[in-house]
């Protein structure tokens, strides 16, 4: 057992998109933060997470190391209204599923589980989505995230221009993921299978 084992309100992937569409359509979003903006978010990155669901392709290599790994966990910290966990949650999910059982993804909402989300923060933030990997014994196996190294370091560069903005950020950001089509997640994440 692990620390997230006690969590409450853990979630498959397909229960988390539910839960993204239930709240919407009641037009809310998750957190305490209910505002158009927010909700605009969600429902765009419900949008992505749809269409990467129909379109994403995992690399065979991604695929055969998925299916010779020990049985473990994942858990993925985050939230509907981020944009980068709606880029990036699709491709976990879809190799857990390729794992065909040995990878279970269980995913729990940072906002509701701030105690752990403090384990696990990024330059001293919650950035999400944060994957963090157990063993079926409960050992740590990895931590992963925010997002993928090259968008990292691409988002800390926009962060010190002097034009920088939020937008600005965003635009770019969205941009690297459609064009990347999930090859620099993925070879992080084979980089990541080869070592368990």
């Amino acid at each position: 057992m692990n620390q997230f084992s006690l969590s409450q309100n853990i979630l498959t992937y397909h229960q988390y998109l539910i839960l993204t569409e239930t709240l919407l359509a009641e037009g809310k979003t998750t957190g305490s933060d209910q505002s158009a903006e927010m909700l605009e978010y969600t429902r765009l990155n419900l949008h992505r997470m749809r269409r990467w669901d129909k379109t994403l392709q995992l690399l065979p290599e991604i695929v055969a190391l998925a299916q010779t790994q020990e049985k473990q966990d994942w858990w993925v910290i985050t939230e509907p209204w981020c944009g980068d966990s709606a880029q990036i949650l699709p491709f976990i999910n879809a190799i857990a599923l390729a794992s065909n059982g040995k990878i279970e993804l269980k995913i729990i909402l940072r906002d509701e589980h701030p105690d752990l989300m403090d384990q696990y923060l990024t330059n001293g933030t919650r950035g999400i989505p944060k994957l963090v990997a157990f063993s079926a014994k409960g050992e740590p196996l990895f931590v992963w995230g925010p997002r993928p190294a090259e968008t990292q370091q691409m988002v800390l560069n926009l962060k010190q221009q002097p034009d920088y903005s939020y937008d600005k950020l965003k635009t770019e950001i969205h941009l690297w993921y459609s064009k990347n089509k999930g090859i620099a997640l993925q070879a992080e994440f084979k980089e990541i299978l080869s070592r368990n």
